[in-house]
């Protein structure tokens, strides 16, 4: 992935795990990140669209993880973060009258999913659990 939504969404949940139950709000995990609270907001609200983390707002309010840890596969993670094509896209149109050109489209779509599929099946036999465990 060319972003680091996934990355970024990988360390609020391990932070949130480790913090067991611990409300945190946006400015200490922007501190873990070393980013901005902006930013923490924005993949804290996609994360809670998701159903993987519970918010609460206002003074003393902050977030916390909504699942168990052993139930957030990383495949999931992925799909939630998901901004654009894994591969990118091409910003020109073939010539329809190649006999390569007008097929190619087609063709690295098919191959693109396929590898993508492949890469959420590996992600997704990966837990925040386990992930998180590493850092104990």
């Amino acid at each position: 992935m060319s972003d680091s939504h996934f990355s970024i969404s990988l360390h609020i949940l391990t932070l949130l795990d480790h913090e067991k139950g611990q409300l945190l709000n946006s400015e200490y995990i922007a501190g873990s990140i070393n980013c901005n609270p902006v930013l923490v907001r924005k993949e804290l609200a996609n994360l809670r669209k998701h159903g993987l983390v519970h918010s609460k707002e206002g003074k003393g309010g902050g977030s916390t993880l909504a699942k168990n840890p052993a139930d957030i596969n990383f495949g999931e993670v992925y799909k939630a973060v998901k901004q654009k094509s894994l591969f990118g896209e091409s910003k020109n149109e073939p010539n329809p009258d190649c006999l390569v050109g007008k097929q190619i489209s087609k063709h690295l779509s098919k191959l693109y999913d396929e590898a993508e599929n492949a890469l959420i099946k590996n992600l997704s036999t990966y837990t925040l659990a386990d992930f998180s465990a590493k850092f104990d």
